[in-house]
């Protein structure tokens, strides 16, 4: 074989190895590309799961705060009224129950500046509870009366805006109230 032949024949296994490395190394970016691509679109998955999440947990709040403020109201009406208190306490027992369970799961998912707002806003719901509970009792504290326990709910709706201001804000629902 002489010279160039040789150098023929060193030329044509250049070229074929290295069309199959470009092949290859094309081969491996789209893969790499692809596997970035299904990556980010699990997390924009994942995202959209833990906002879907965390939206269904703020809903959850706003509902119980709001159906405890409703029977607390109902329960001092009713003793205001005189009438049966048995299934006005059922319903309150129940608006409290439910909502202490679902303020104990937000505590594990909402962000501090909501959860310390939710968390004033159960406390106060809590004391105003007691409040009508003694009062319905017929042993009622120094300051407990209807007429307080009426302006201590004014004020827990008051609260219940605040709260849920936060919530939409961290849901960035509040940008929507931008335009308007």
């Amino acid at each position: 074989m002489d010279g160039g032949s040789a150098t023929a024949l060193l030329t044509a296994v250049a070229g074929v190895v290295g069309t199959l490395l470009s092949a290859l190394l094309t081969q491996r970016a789209a893969d790499r590309s692809r596997q970035r691509e299904q990556e980010r679109a699990e997390q924009m998955r994942k995202q959209r799961s833990e906002a879907q999440e965390l939206r269904s947990c703020y809903v959850a709040l706003n509902t119980t705060a709001r159906q405890y403020l409703a029977a607390l109201t109902d329960h001092v009406h009713a003793l205001g009224r005189g009438e049966d208190l048995r299934s006005v306490r059922q319903r309150l027992t129940e608006a409290r129950d439910q909502h202490r369970d679902v303020y104990a799961e937000a505590q594990m998912q909402v962000p501090e500046r909501v959860l310390e707002l939710a968390g004033d806003l159960s406390h106060d719901l809590g004391a105003v509870y007691g409040m009508v509970r003694r009062l319905d009792d017929g042993a009622p504290r120094t300051g407990d009366s209807p007429a307080a326990v009426q302006e201590s709910i004014d004020a827990l709706w008051d609260g219940l805006r605040e709260v849920r201001r936060a919530m939409r804000a961290d849901l960035g629902a509040s940008r929507a109230d931008l335009g308007r």
